[in-house]
């Protein structure tokens, strides 16, 4: 890429015109086909701790920095405790029966930056894998750029490797391993970094939208496409560190 010199000869950044600050995350409900996006209430408690806080569903806790929780009151006091929060900004994700079966937020957002990041993900057995899953990040990433965010983030322990293959399935770029970036329920953690830019998200907005198409999917709901073989070539960098699981 040819880059602007200044007087003394150094490359400079490319000129950022016509842009400006986007406004903080509002919370808000994101209504797709699949699924439903509504800001966290107490009242989304009782739907995901059936989905997520049963003693079957703990090793979806493993890579967070909480949970799992030993009742279900101790995580409804957890989800209250969450609520209405301005960093992170929580998300209850619904089917279109209106069941909780799943946690987002958007956090470490810097809108002088333009930057945003996706995460506290906490997808249930029921989402995972699903139509609902991929458009529910679907119309988060879509409501992040239409504030005007430049860059937006997902980030998730390096030795989780469904986390960073589902980030590449989504068409997050990898950009490497940041070592000892944090301690994890006392172990160590190192954090794997993915991103979607302003630039990246026209091509991949067609192809998101083309596979969440109705055409896409059998009577039984299997799909026809695969989702990563659509964004594959539109990375910019792929993870090739992947571990086996």
């Amino acid at each position: 890429m040819p880059y602007e010199l200044n007087e003394f000869g150094q490359p400079l950044g490319a000129l950022v015109a016509n842009w400006t600050v986007p406004p903080r995350p509002i919370a808000q409900v994101l209504n797709g086909t699949y699924c439903r996006i509504e800001p966290l209430k107490p009242d989304h408690a009782s739907n995901l701790y059936a989905a997520l806080g049963t003693e079957q569903n703990a090793r979806g806790w493993t890579y967070l920095n909480y949970g799992p929780f030993a009742t279900q009151v101790e995580f409804e006091q957890w989800i209250a405790g969450i609520c209405g929060q301005s960093d992170p900004v929580f998300y209850a994700l619904l089917n279109p029966a209106g069941t909780a079966l799943g946690l987002a937020s958007y956090l470490r957002m810097e809108p002088s930056a333009g930057s945003i990041e996706v995460g506290h993900l906490h997808f249930s057995p029921a989402m995972a894998r699903t139509a609902i899953a991929t458009e529910a990040m679907y119309l988060m990433m879509q409501q992040a750029f239409a504030w005007g965010y430049r860059r937006y983030e997902w980030k998730c322990n390096a030795l989780n490797s469904p986390s960073r293959r589902a980030a590449q399935r989504l068409g997050f770029s990898f950009e490497g391993v940041f070592r000892q970036a944090g301690i994890n329920k006392g172990r160590n953690r190192d954090t794997a970094w993915f991103a979607i830019t302003d630039g990246d998200w026209p091509a991949l907005q067609k192809v998101l939208v083309s596979w969440l198409a109705a055409d896409n999917f059998t009577a039984e709901g299997k799909q026809l496409s695969a989702l990563s073989d659509l964004t594959a070539p539109l990375l910019v960098m792929r993870d090739s560190g992947l571990l086996a699981g």
